[in-house]
């Protein structure tokens, strides 16, 4: 285990307007504001894209991601990471349970998610925090290294 400590900075409570695409549009948010680091906290509706629900051999390196498709409106609760990227980009990496009709998917939500209707997103801004994202070259994931 590594770890970092920081503090918390500002606080942003943003509203997702239907169509808006995850992670995307948080990112650019934060670079527009200069957020580097922090805590996303996401609720709504997702009406499109695809979710990375596992490898699909959980000994493969790289792994194979396994995709699902969303077929309709679900219901989203996420959380999330923004750590910056070896250019100094702010990179979400957000997991969320979705929802419909009585069911329920768990993964994490790739570039091309779209908002359906409403997501709404809190972001803590996270000050003095080392941490970056580097691409690890056995499993091809941006990881987090403190």
């Amino acid at each position: 285990m590594k770890a970092t400590e920081g503090k918390i900075g500002r606080v942003f409570v943003i509203r997702l307007e239907d169509g808006d695409k995850i992670p995307d549009c948080i990112e650019h948010f934060a670079e527009e504001k200069g957020v580097t680091h922090g805590q996303v906290i996401l609720v709504g509706g997702i009406g499109e894209g695809s979710i990375v629900v596992g490898p699909r051999n959980s000994d493969e390196r790289p792994p194979e991601p396994m995709l699902l498709p969303l077929d309709g409106a679900h219901e989203v609760a996420g959380v999330g990471i923004i750590a910056p990227a070896e250019d100094g980009k702010p990179v979400l990496h957000i997991h969320a349970a979705l929802g419909r009709s009585g069911q329920t998917m768990t993964g994490c939500l790739r570039p091309g998610v779209k908002t359906w209707v409403v997501g709404e997103v809190i972001l803590y801004e996270l000050l003095g925090i080392r941490a970056t994202r580097l691409k690890d070259a056995e499993t091809g994931f941006a990881l987090l290294q403190i």
